[in-house]
């Protein structure tokens, strides 16, 4: 009798023969085919903010594969005219289900690189998979949903000699990558301080929705493949509200505010402070739940030394304590937006150093005030960083020209520096879940306390660990 194989040991043969579990580094048709010609895509995710990732991609190639949950979003893609009357995506192969694409040798075979701009529990498994295959892979922030995850994607990307980079469209503008440049100067001296804060959340979660107040059930709606939107998160019921964009605020999907939007917002100084792993990391939070994300709050991340930088202490603020948002000091507040005549903004970020103060009124840090009379904006190039300034869509097309040099490192936020950001922000959302400070070894992904493990490494629901990501598996 013909012994049948289930969908996982299928794509586990699959697998193999196209050396996605190969145990040296992938050769991709990539690096061969997109160094002097036209460059093949696949999106994961290809709505929301994935609709202008694969319409950049597009403009830097051609869309051959394009996938998401829902078929009323992905037929909208398929069909979708431009002004011209041209359809890009009208040939593309579609998919409800990422695992299929990897199923499928032939259509594998044409893609050099791929999109992910799924929700943030979705981010970890195509980008591993397509790494694995010898493929780029642009992915959206937060770069995963678990700690062990980023670290995972990052030693993946220089494994297999990929070129890789972070949506974290910030760190295109001009204005960041002077204020990088500056801070790195000592404009304003030994920085000791950071100070980030965000308007998020702006999505349902506590206190208004809890693990006491869950989101009522109802039917999964005809366009919705709801097992697909899962993914590895624990097989709960559809609940109405958390598709399309409520998910951002429940632990199973989502990473919160300071998952949405500290890659954005604290990037600059990361980057300026050439922050990696973090010593120590406490948090104080409101209406802590194993459902959904806090109403607020305040963690502390601090940062050893590093080369000639003394160490430094991160603050992240969200949400709202007794009605009042969560700031920085008040005095600080004063001091920051002194600097740029405007009252104080929703998102921003204050480092604060021996010599003077830089502040960023806005959420991508590309305009930054300093103390000491300079300004970084779009008008005030890099001079030691290479130039962008193009936005969102310079952000793919640095990720394209690092892919045609096969030079990853071109790419600012590849997933060596994006997994090191996203990494020690999810930490906070540790801090936050278990209540308790901890100290952390960065080297070895691991906390000093037992609670931290599995909200730093979760485990995958089964069928869905393609990657070997389980303990034990």
């Amino acid at each position: 009798m013909a012994r049948r194989l289930n969908r996982r040991q299928m794509l586990a043969a699959s697998a193999a023969s196209l050396g996605y579990f190969h145990l040296g580094p992938a050769h991709s048709a990539a690096k061969i085919q997109g160094a002097n010609g036209k460059l093949y895509f696949a999106g994961v995710g290809i709505k929301g903010k994935g609709d202008s990732d694969i319409n950049h991609a597009a403009d830097n190639g051609e869309v051959v594969a394009i996938c998401d949950i829902d078929t009323n979003r992905l037929n909208e893609k398929a069909n979708q005219k431009e002004k011209d009357g041209a359809q890009r995506f009208l040939k593309a192969e579609k998919f409800t289900d990422f695992r299929k694409i990897f199923d499928n040798a032939s259509l594998l075979k044409r893609v050099d690189a791929f999109t992910v701009s799924t929700p943030d529990h979705t981010h970890a498994l195509p980008s591993v998979l397509a790494m694995r295959a010898g493929k780029h892979v642009y992915c959206q922030k937060p770069l995963t949903h678990d700690v062990a995850e980023a670290l995972l994607l990052r030693a993946e990307a220089k494994k297999n000699k990929v070129c890789t980079q972070m949506g974290n469209q910030g760190t295109a503008a001009h204005g960041l990558r002077r204020a990088v440049e500056l801070v790195r100067a000592g404009v304003i001296g030994d920085v000791t301080e950071v100070h980030v804060w965000t308007n998020r959340p702006i999505w349902p979660q506590a206190p208004a929705v809890t693990d006491k107040n869950p989101p009522k059930k109802a039917d999964v709606p005809a366009h919705v493949k709801w097992d697909e939107f899962l993914g590895p998160a624990p097989d709960r019921e559809y609940a109405g509200g958390i598709h399309p964009f409520a998910w951002r605020g429940f632990w199973d999907y989502g990473t919160g505010a300071i998952g949405d939007m500290a890659c954005h917002t604290a990037n600059m100084a990361f980057m300026a402070l050439r922050l990696g792993h973090p010593a120590k990391v406490s948090a104080e939070a409101g209406d802590v739940n194993p459902l959904t994300c806090p109403s607020f709050a305040h963690v502390t991340i601090e940062f050893p030394a590093r080369d000639k930088m003394v160490p430094v202490a991160l603050h992240w603020y969200e949400g709202k304590k007794d009605g009042k948002k969560m700031l920085p000091p008040e005095a600080l507040v004063t001091k920051a937006t002194g600097l740029s005549g405007k009252g104080l903004v929703n998102s921003g970020s204050i480092l604060v150093g021996s010599k003077g103060i830089a502040y960023s009124p806005d959420d991508y840090g590309s305009e930054v005030f300093f103390s000491t009379g300079e300004k970084a904006n779009g008008g005030t190039k890099p001079e030691s960083l290479p130039a962008n300034g193009g936005g969102d869509g310079g952000q793919k097309k640095e990720w394209v020209e690092a892919i045609k040099a096969n030079k990853p490192e071109l790419a600012l936020a590849n997933f060596d520096y994006a997994g090191l950001l996203t990494a020690a922000f999810l930490l906070g959302n540790v801090a936050i879940r278990t209540g308790k400070p901890f100290t952390w070894d960065g080297e070895k992904g691991v906390a000093s306390i037992p609670e931290a493990a599995p909200l730093i490494r979760r485990q995958y629901r089964k069928g869905w660990d393609l990657i070997g990501y389980n303990a034990n598996t």
